[in-house]
């Protein structure tokens, strides 16, 4: 198709949707999960906001006054009763019961309460930007014809036959055979999340008159008309077997207290001081009283400095040497310039928020996407990881000693901080969720890729 013809095409479209490309929109961000899975989506709905978009953010009861602290629309999915019991279940750490957590307490519930919040709110300039977890937003895509970009904070949810990383701990790189991965793949989705995930979502799916989906993590998961990791290609290279419509702008970085002032133990603390090492566990985890044990003893055998940080202070050790102190939430984009390193669990936002400040890494990856990014952590040279089984003090000193004196890793996290460009994404980022209302079609699930996805690649 020529360029001639798809601005016709496009523009024919706006015409039959009743949606000027260029009018203010009201956008929609759903959002399962932690802080770090909100920050990246505030980041982006104040932006998309200053633009003169109208934005709401769907999430949990916990993260209320956070969102509207940004200026943001607050639409209440999940009670904080609930999220709370989500933290404290012990499966939500555990590597082979993790999955069986997030799909029962943080999918499952909520398919058809955020279908039914954006059936309510639909209007004809509504777009929605979500995570491929946000069954409910992906049934409304096709039940509504509301435009839908999913998002997509890390790789790990971008599956390849070609070079990946890891998945739990089973490597997926270019030298593994293929026909080893198709299996693979084609087993878990049968035995693990279809079989989860494919009675609820297709039950729902019935009651509202639509056939039935299987391979839900392979197709599913992915928007027809855009789908935007929010990771650079240096970070993840693009595979050719992903969606020919994702995007890679880069990484956001919002961090809700980066522009406070710190508070004044924090401060003196950094300032008293050679810069310390930081231990996060996550802004989600409840569970890790071995993780601060280790850490603490670990900074006793190296002589480090630290600040632990954590929502969850029952955690922490009874007895803290001196140079170590425990906070709750800080804001890494304040504080991580003044450290020496990071520990934590490989979360994506914290991540980035360390690489663009130039600091080493040390990941202590537990579930999920965390060993995928760890593993790209390592490869980048940019820091170690250790598995969680293995997270004994003795070892932690010596890989800290090893991250602190390395030159040569000092010099990798200086070239790729140069490499961040946060407000380039950002930019990227809200042109494309924009010109959502410019794409051509809707494609049905469950098909491979086709000439109306090209279509809407090309339109957003």
């Amino acid at each position: 198709m020529s360029q001639l013809e798809l601005e016709k095409q496009v523009h024919e479209t706006s015409l039959e949707t009743g949606i000027d490309p260029g009018e203010k929109l009201d956008v929609l961000l759903p959002v399962l999960g932690s802080s770090g899975d909100l920050n990246p989506m505030l980041e982006l709905g104040i932006a998309l906001w200053q633009r003169g978009h109208q934005v709401t953010v769907i999430t949990n009861g916990l993260f209320e006054q956070q969102v509207r602290k940004a200026g943001l629309g607050f639409v209440e999915l999940g009670t904080v009763e609930e999220a709370k019991a989500i933290f404290a279940d012990p499966r939500l750490l555990h590597p082979r019961k993790s999955y069986e957590c997030v799909a029962e307490r943080v999918i499952i519930p909520y398919i058809e309460p955020l279908y039914e919040i954006i059936r309510e709110r639909q209007r004809p300039n509504t777009v929605i930007a979500a995570s491929g977890w946000c069954f409910g937003a992906r049934i409304a895509q096709e039940k509504l014809k509301v435009h839908l970009a999913t998002i997509h904070l890390q790789p790990f949810m971008l599956r390849t036959l070609a070079d990946g990383g890891l998945v739990g701990r089973i490597r997926m790189d270019a030298s593994v055979p293929r026909l080893f991965k198709r299996t693979f793949y084609w087993l878990v989705d049968k035995f693990l999340f279809d079989r989860s995930l494919a009675p609820p979502v297709n039950s729902f799916r019935a009651s509202l008159g639509l056939s039935p989906i299987k391979r839900i993590m392979k197709d599913y998961v992915h928007s027809p008309e855009a789908v935007i990791g929010l990771f650079p290609e240096w970070f993840a290279p693009f595979q050719p077997d992903w969606p020919s419509n994702t995007h890679l702008p880069g990484f956001l970085l919002y961090d809700e207290g980066e522009a406070q002032r710190l508070t004044d133990d924090a401060d003196e603390f950094l300032a008293s001081g050679p810069p310390p090492v930081v231990f996060t566990p996550g802004s989600s985890a409840a569970t890790l009283n071995d993780f601060f044990r280790e850490s603490v003893d670990a900074c006793r055998i190296g002589g480090f400095r630290a600040m632990l940080v954590t929502n969850f202070p029952e955690q922490l050790p009874a007895d803290l040497p001196v140079g170590v102190r425990a906070f709750p939430y800080l804001p890494f984009g304040r504080i991580l310039p003044r450290c020496s390193a990071l520990v934590y669990a490989g979360g994506i936002a914290t991540m980035a928020q360390a690489i663009k400040v130039g600091i080493p890494q040390l990941v202590v990856p537990h579930v999920n996407d965390q060993p995928d990014n760890a593993l790209r952590i390592e490869r980048l040279g940019l820091g170690l990881r250790i598995d969680p089984k293995h997270y004994k003090a003795a070892r932690v000193a010596r890989e800290l000693n090893q991250l602190l004196s390395s030159e040569q890793i000092r010099a990798r996290c200086s070239v790729y901080a140069q490499r961040m460009d946060p407000t380039a994404a950002l930019n990227r980022t809200c042109d494309l969720i924009a010109n959502l209302t410019s794409n051509c079609a809707f494609s049905e699930p469950s098909r491979a890729p086709s000439g109306e996805q090209v279509i809407a690649s090309a339109c957003g």
